[in-house]
Protein backbone atom coordinates (compact mmCIF):
# COMPACT_ATOMS: atom_id res chain seq x y z
CA UNK A 1 0.00 0.00 0.00
CA UNK A 2 2.83 1.92 0.94
CA UNK A 3 4.77 1.64 -2.20
CA UNK A 4 1.10 2.55 -4.58
CA UNK A 5 0.74 5.59 -2.73
CA UNK A 6 4.93 6.12 -3.31
CA UNK A 7 4.19 5.62 -7.12
CA UNK A 8 1.12 8.21 -6.81
CA UNK A 9 3.31 10.88 -5.63
CA UNK A 10 6.05 10.22 -7.76
CA UNK A 11 3.61 10.27 -11.03
CA UNK A 12 2.04 13.40 -9.37
CA UNK A 13 4.95 15.28 -9.18
CA UNK A 14 6.03 14.01 -13.14
CA UNK A 15 2.69 15.20 -14.78
CA UNK A 16 1.73 18.37 -12.48
CA UNK A 17 5.12 20.67 -13.67
CA UNK A 18 4.34 19.37 -16.65
CA UNK A 19 0.95 20.60 -17.15
CA UNK A 20 1.42 24.19 -15.43
CA UNK A 21 4.05 24.54 -18.24
CA UNK A 22 1.49 24.03 -21.05
CA UNK A 23 -0.44 26.14 -19.14
CA UNK A 24 1.45 28.83 -18.88
CA UNK A 25 2.59 28.50 -22.29
CA UNK A 26 -1.09 28.34 -23.85
CA UNK A 27 -1.58 31.70 -21.75
CA UNK A 28 1.51 33.16 -22.86
CA UNK A 29 0.76 32.66 -26.49
CA UNK A 30 -3.53 34.07 -25.90
CA UNK A 31 -2.44 37.46 -24.40
CA UNK A 32 -0.48 39.00 -27.80
CA UNK A 33 -3.60 37.99 -29.61
CA UNK A 34 -5.80 39.70 -27.43
CA UNK A 35 -3.84 42.39 -27.02
CA UNK A 36 -3.70 42.58 -30.46
CA UNK A 37 -7.15 42.22 -30.86
CA UNK A 38 -7.79 45.22 -28.22
CA UNK A 39 -5.26 47.31 -29.86
CA UNK A 40 -7.00 46.98 -33.74
CA UNK A 41 -10.17 48.13 -32.12
CA UNK A 42 -8.62 51.26 -30.42
CA UNK A 43 -9.09 54.67 -32.45
CA UNK A 44 -5.96 55.40 -34.09
CA UNK A 45 -4.53 58.62 -34.52
CA UNK A 46 -5.96 60.76 -37.48
CA UNK A 47 -9.07 58.45 -37.03
CA UNK A 48 -11.95 60.17 -37.59
CA UNK A 49 -15.08 60.36 -34.89
CA UNK A 50 -18.58 62.12 -34.82
CA UNK A 51 -17.34 64.88 -32.82
CA UNK A 52 -14.57 65.91 -35.42
CA UNK A 53 -16.50 65.90 -37.94
CA UNK A 54 -19.39 67.81 -36.13
CA UNK A 55 -16.87 70.36 -35.81
CA UNK A 56 -15.44 70.13 -39.45
CA UNK A 57 -19.26 71.01 -40.34
CA UNK A 58 -19.78 73.86 -37.87
CA UNK A 59 -16.25 75.46 -39.65
CA UNK A 60 -17.88 74.81 -43.23
CA UNK A 61 -21.34 76.47 -41.96
CA UNK A 62 -19.29 79.30 -40.06
CA UNK A 63 -15.40 79.52 -39.99
CA UNK A 64 -16.08 81.88 -37.19
CA UNK A 65 -16.71 78.30 -35.04
CA UNK A 66 -12.82 76.93 -35.32
CA UNK A 67 -9.59 78.16 -34.00
CA UNK A 68 -6.59 76.46 -34.94
CA UNK A 69 -3.53 75.90 -32.09
CA UNK A 70 -0.26 78.57 -32.28
CA UNK A 71 1.91 78.48 -35.40
CA UNK A 72 -0.33 76.61 -37.48
CA UNK A 73 -1.43 77.70 -40.87
CA UNK A 74 -4.63 76.85 -42.50
CA UNK A 75 -5.94 77.39 -45.88
CA UNK A 76 -9.33 77.32 -47.56
CA UNK A 77 -10.51 77.04 -51.14
CA UNK A 78 -14.63 78.32 -50.84
CA UNK A 79 -16.69 78.36 -54.57
CA UNK A 80 -19.97 80.25 -54.01
CA UNK A 81 -22.27 80.99 -56.75
CA UNK A 82 -25.57 83.35 -56.13
CA UNK A 83 -28.65 84.68 -58.07
CA UNK A 84 -30.32 88.17 -57.94
CA UNK A 85 -33.70 88.19 -59.93
CA UNK A 86 -36.28 90.25 -59.76
CA UNK A 87 -39.18 91.92 -61.20
CA UNK A 88 -40.04 95.92 -61.43
CA UNK A 89 -42.85 97.53 -62.79
CA UNK A 90 -42.05 100.80 -64.66
CA UNK A 91 -45.30 102.80 -64.70
CA UNK A 92 -45.91 106.76 -65.59
CA UNK A 93 -48.49 108.82 -65.09
CA UNK A 94 -49.41 111.96 -66.80
CA UNK A 95 -52.68 114.49 -66.06
CA UNK A 96 -53.95 111.32 -64.00
CA UNK A 97 -54.15 109.20 -67.17
CA UNK A 98 -51.64 105.64 -67.13
CA UNK A 99 -49.03 106.32 -70.52
CA UNK A 100 -46.67 103.79 -69.65
CA UNK A 101 -46.88 100.51 -68.17
CA UNK A 102 -44.42 97.70 -68.56
CA UNK A 103 -42.62 95.18 -66.43
CA UNK A 104 -38.92 94.85 -66.28
CA UNK A 105 -36.95 91.60 -65.19
CA UNK A 106 -33.63 92.05 -64.20
CA UNK A 107 -31.25 89.35 -63.21
CA UNK A 108 -27.66 88.72 -61.96
CA UNK A 109 -25.57 86.09 -62.17
CA UNK A 110 -22.32 86.18 -59.58
CA UNK A 111 -19.67 83.62 -59.21
CA UNK A 112 -16.90 84.08 -56.03
CA UNK A 113 -13.55 82.55 -55.86
CA UNK A 114 -11.96 83.01 -52.09
CA UNK A 115 -9.19 81.69 -50.91
CA UNK A 116 -8.88 82.03 -47.06
CA UNK A 117 -5.74 81.96 -44.76
CA UNK A 118 -5.88 81.55 -40.98
CA UNK A 119 -3.00 81.29 -39.09
CA UNK A 120 -3.04 80.50 -35.30
CA UNK A 121 -1.72 83.38 -32.84
CA UNK A 122 -2.18 81.55 -29.83
CA UNK A 123 -4.16 78.87 -29.15
CA UNK A 124 -7.03 80.77 -28.48
CA UNK A 125 -6.59 83.73 -30.70
CA UNK A 126 -6.83 82.70 -34.70
CA UNK A 127 -5.97 85.74 -36.94
CA UNK A 128 -7.36 85.50 -40.90
CA UNK A 129 -7.26 86.89 -44.34
CA UNK A 130 -9.55 86.33 -47.00
CA UNK A 131 -9.14 87.47 -51.14
CA UNK A 132 -12.16 87.00 -53.18
CA UNK A 133 -11.82 86.83 -57.41
CA UNK A 134 -15.54 87.72 -58.09
CA UNK A 135 -16.65 86.91 -61.74
CA UNK A 136 -20.26 88.98 -62.00
CA UNK A 137 -22.98 88.94 -65.37
CA UNK A 138 -25.91 91.12 -65.08
CA UNK A 139 -28.59 91.54 -67.59
CA UNK A 140 -31.92 93.93 -67.39
CA UNK A 141 -34.12 95.60 -70.63
CA UNK A 142 -31.41 98.60 -70.55
CA UNK A 143 -28.04 97.03 -70.40
CA UNK A 144 -26.34 94.08 -69.95
CA UNK A 145 -22.45 93.35 -68.89
CA UNK A 146 -19.75 90.98 -67.75
CA UNK A 147 -17.08 91.80 -65.13
CA UNK A 148 -14.22 90.15 -63.86
CA UNK A 149 -12.31 91.73 -60.57
CA UNK A 150 -10.99 91.70 -57.28
CA UNK A 151 -13.57 91.49 -54.39
CA UNK A 152 -13.64 92.81 -51.07
CA UNK A 153 -10.07 92.31 -49.08
CA UNK A 154 -11.03 90.27 -45.07
CA UNK A 155 -9.25 90.70 -42.41
CA UNK A 156 -10.08 88.97 -39.04
CA UNK A 157 -9.66 87.29 -35.46
CA UNK A 158 -11.19 84.84 -33.56
CA UNK A 159 -10.85 84.90 -30.19
CA UNK A 160 -12.07 82.36 -27.28
CA UNK A 161 -11.67 83.09 -23.99
CA UNK A 162 -12.87 80.36 -21.83
CA UNK A 163 -10.80 77.00 -22.58
CA UNK A 164 -13.57 74.68 -24.15
CA UNK A 165 -14.75 71.50 -22.06
CA UNK A 166 -16.29 68.09 -23.25
CA UNK A 167 -20.25 68.47 -22.81
CA UNK A 168 -20.33 72.74 -22.59
CA UNK A 169 -21.23 75.46 -24.45
CA UNK A 170 -18.34 76.64 -26.74
CA UNK A 171 -18.36 80.38 -27.07
CA UNK A 172 -16.07 82.77 -29.47
CA UNK A 173 -15.32 86.49 -30.26
CA UNK A 174 -15.09 87.62 -33.75
CA UNK A 175 -13.61 90.70 -35.36
CA UNK A 176 -13.75 91.24 -39.06
CA UNK A 177 -12.47 94.32 -41.22
CA UNK A 178 -13.83 94.27 -45.02
CA UNK A 179 -11.46 96.60 -47.47
CA UNK A 180 -13.17 98.42 -50.38
CA UNK A 181 -10.51 96.93 -52.68
CA UNK A 182 -13.43 95.74 -55.24
CA UNK A 183 -15.01 97.54 -57.67
CA UNK A 184 -17.39 100.46 -55.98
CA UNK A 185 -20.94 100.77 -57.02
CA UNK A 186 -20.44 104.07 -56.08
CA UNK A 187 -17.99 104.68 -58.79
CA UNK A 188 -18.64 102.77 -61.94
CA UNK A 189 -21.07 103.38 -64.89
CA UNK A 190 -23.90 100.90 -64.53
CA UNK A 191 -24.43 100.65 -67.97
CA UNK A 192 -20.83 99.96 -69.00
CA UNK A 193 -19.11 98.07 -65.73
CA UNK A 194 -20.42 95.80 -62.61
CA UNK A 195 -19.47 96.41 -59.19
CA UNK A 196 -17.74 93.74 -57.52
CA UNK A 197 -17.36 95.33 -54.46
CA UNK A 198 -19.34 97.03 -51.70
CA UNK A 199 -17.64 100.65 -52.20
CA UNK A 200 -16.91 101.40 -48.28
CA UNK A 201 -14.99 99.56 -45.16
CA UNK A 202 -17.25 97.89 -43.08
CA UNK A 203 -16.09 96.26 -39.34
CA UNK A 204 -17.97 93.63 -37.70
CA UNK A 205 -18.39 92.04 -33.72
CA UNK A 206 -19.61 89.29 -32.96
CA UNK A 207 -20.47 86.54 -30.96
CA UNK A 208 -20.49 82.51 -31.62
CA UNK A 209 -21.85 79.87 -29.05
CA UNK A 210 -21.32 76.07 -30.26
CA UNK A 211 -22.66 73.19 -28.67
CA UNK A 212 -22.21 69.33 -29.96
CA UNK A 213 -24.13 66.86 -27.98
CA UNK A 214 -22.91 63.82 -29.74
CA UNK A 215 -24.70 63.62 -32.57
CA UNK A 216 -26.11 66.66 -33.48
CA UNK A 217 -23.70 70.17 -32.81
CA UNK A 218 -26.21 73.14 -31.84
CA UNK A 219 -25.02 76.54 -32.66
CA UNK A 220 -25.98 80.56 -32.94
CA UNK A 221 -24.80 83.52 -33.83
CA UNK A 222 -25.23 87.22 -33.55
CA UNK A 223 -22.99 90.45 -35.04
CA UNK A 224 -23.12 94.42 -35.51
CA UNK A 225 -21.63 96.01 -38.56
CA UNK A 226 -20.99 99.28 -39.02
CA UNK A 227 -19.74 101.13 -42.66
CA UNK A 228 -17.78 104.22 -42.83
CA UNK A 229 -19.37 106.82 -45.71
CA UNK A 230 -17.95 106.92 -48.95
CA UNK A 231 -17.09 110.27 -49.77
CA UNK A 232 -15.66 112.46 -52.73
CA UNK A 233 -17.74 110.66 -55.29
CA UNK A 234 -19.17 112.01 -58.44
CA UNK A 235 -21.45 109.44 -59.98
CA UNK A 236 -24.26 110.53 -62.44
CA UNK A 237 -27.85 108.98 -61.50
CA UNK A 238 -31.14 109.82 -62.89
CA UNK A 239 -30.05 112.28 -65.45
CA UNK A 240 -29.01 115.61 -63.83
CA UNK A 241 -28.16 114.35 -60.02
CA UNK A 242 -25.03 113.58 -58.94
CA UNK A 243 -24.39 111.44 -55.60
CA UNK A 244 -21.42 112.55 -53.90
CA UNK A 245 -22.01 110.79 -50.57
CA UNK A 246 -23.11 107.95 -49.23
CA UNK A 247 -23.76 107.13 -45.50
CA UNK A 248 -24.37 103.16 -45.35
CA UNK A 249 -26.33 102.35 -41.88
CA UNK A 250 -25.30 100.08 -39.15
CA UNK A 251 -26.92 96.21 -39.30
CA UNK A 252 -27.01 93.98 -36.54
CA UNK A 253 -27.18 90.13 -37.92
CA UNK A 254 -28.21 86.64 -36.02
CA UNK A 255 -28.69 83.07 -37.10
CA UNK A 256 -28.83 79.42 -35.55
CA UNK A 257 -29.47 76.18 -36.59
CA UNK A 258 -27.78 72.54 -35.97
CA UNK A 259 -25.38 70.08 -37.73
CA UNK A 260 -26.12 65.97 -37.36
CA UNK A 261 -23.64 63.57 -37.90
CA UNK A 262 -25.11 60.57 -40.28
CA UNK A 263 -22.16 58.83 -40.00
CA UNK A 264 -18.21 58.84 -39.85
CA UNK A 265 -18.11 60.33 -42.90
CA UNK A 266 -21.15 62.07 -43.36
CA UNK A 267 -22.86 65.12 -41.95
CA UNK A 268 -25.96 66.98 -42.43
CA UNK A 269 -26.68 71.03 -41.67
CA UNK A 270 -29.63 73.53 -41.68
CA UNK A 271 -29.11 76.96 -40.24
CA UNK A 272 -31.07 80.36 -41.08
CA UNK A 273 -29.33 83.72 -41.06
CA UNK A 274 -31.34 86.85 -40.65
CA UNK A 275 -29.45 90.60 -41.16
CA UNK A 276 -31.51 93.78 -40.34
CA UNK A 277 -29.78 97.23 -42.16
CA UNK A 278 -30.73 100.72 -41.60
CA UNK A 279 -31.59 102.95 -44.39
CA UNK A 280 -28.31 103.82 -46.29
CA UNK A 281 -28.07 108.23 -46.53
CA UNK A 282 -27.84 109.44 -50.40
CA UNK A 283 -26.38 112.68 -50.35
CA UNK A 284 -26.57 114.92 -53.98
CA UNK A 285 -24.67 117.71 -55.70
CA UNK A 286 -27.86 120.13 -55.23
CA UNK A 287 -28.27 119.20 -51.69
CA UNK A 288 -31.06 116.95 -51.49
CA UNK A 289 -30.40 114.03 -49.29
CA UNK A 290 -32.63 110.93 -49.58
CA UNK A 291 -32.90 107.64 -47.21
CA UNK A 292 -33.29 104.18 -48.20
CA UNK A 293 -35.43 101.77 -46.44
CA UNK A 294 -35.03 98.97 -43.76
CA UNK A 295 -34.01 96.16 -45.25
CA UNK A 296 -34.12 92.68 -43.83
CA UNK A 297 -32.25 89.91 -45.65
CA UNK A 298 -33.08 85.90 -44.24
CA UNK A 299 -31.32 83.22 -46.00
CA UNK A 300 -32.20 79.70 -44.80
CA UNK A 301 -29.16 76.80 -45.24
CA UNK A 302 -28.99 73.50 -46.23
CA UNK A 303 -25.44 71.93 -46.05
CA UNK A 304 -23.55 68.19 -46.63
CA UNK A 305 -19.98 67.33 -45.52
CA UNK A 306 -18.67 64.41 -47.27
CA UNK A 307 -15.01 63.22 -45.52
CA UNK A 308 -12.87 61.62 -48.43
CA UNK A 309 -9.97 61.22 -46.28
CA UNK A 310 -8.72 61.72 -42.97
CA UNK A 311 -7.37 65.72 -43.58
CA UNK A 312 -9.87 66.64 -46.17
CA UNK A 313 -14.18 67.21 -45.61
CA UNK A 314 -15.44 68.67 -48.78
CA UNK A 315 -18.63 70.62 -47.89
CA UNK A 316 -21.58 71.56 -50.07
CA UNK A 317 -24.39 74.18 -49.38
CA UNK A 318 -27.64 75.61 -50.84
CA UNK A 319 -29.00 78.42 -49.75
CA UNK A 320 -32.92 80.08 -50.43
CA UNK A 321 -34.00 83.75 -49.99
CA UNK A 322 -36.71 84.04 -47.42
CA UNK A 323 -37.18 87.82 -47.84
CA UNK A 324 -37.08 90.05 -50.98
CA UNK A 325 -33.79 92.06 -50.06
CA UNK A 326 -32.22 88.25 -50.50
CA UNK A 327 -30.17 86.35 -52.95
CA UNK A 328 -33.11 84.02 -54.60
CA UNK A 329 -30.20 81.68 -54.50
CA UNK A 330 -26.96 80.29 -54.34
CA UNK A 331 -24.64 76.99 -54.30
CA UNK A 332 -21.30 76.94 -52.39
CA UNK A 333 -18.91 74.86 -51.95
CA UNK A 334 -15.69 74.62 -49.29
CA UNK A 335 -12.10 72.44 -49.31
CA UNK A 336 -9.55 72.73 -47.18
CA UNK A 337 -6.30 72.79 -49.10
CA UNK A 338 -2.70 70.69 -47.76
CA UNK A 339 0.24 72.22 -48.68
Amino acid sequence: MKIHKLLGLIAAALVLPAYAQQESSSAASDAPGTAAAREALKQKEGDTDQTTLLKQTLTAVDKQYSLIKRGKIQATYDLNYTYIGQEKINANFSDGTLTLFNIENDSSHAITNTLSLDYGLRDNLTGSFSLPLVSKYSESPTSSGLSHSLGDIGIGARFQPWEAHRGKPSTTFTANLRLPTGRSPFKVDPNQSLATGSGVATLTGGLNVNHIVDPVALFGSFNVSYSTAAKHLSQRRDGNLVLNRVDPGASIGFGLGFAYALSYGISTSVSIQETISRGTKLHFDNGSVYRTKTQTAGVLSLGLGYRVSPKTTLNFTAGIGLTADSPNFSLGMSMPLSF
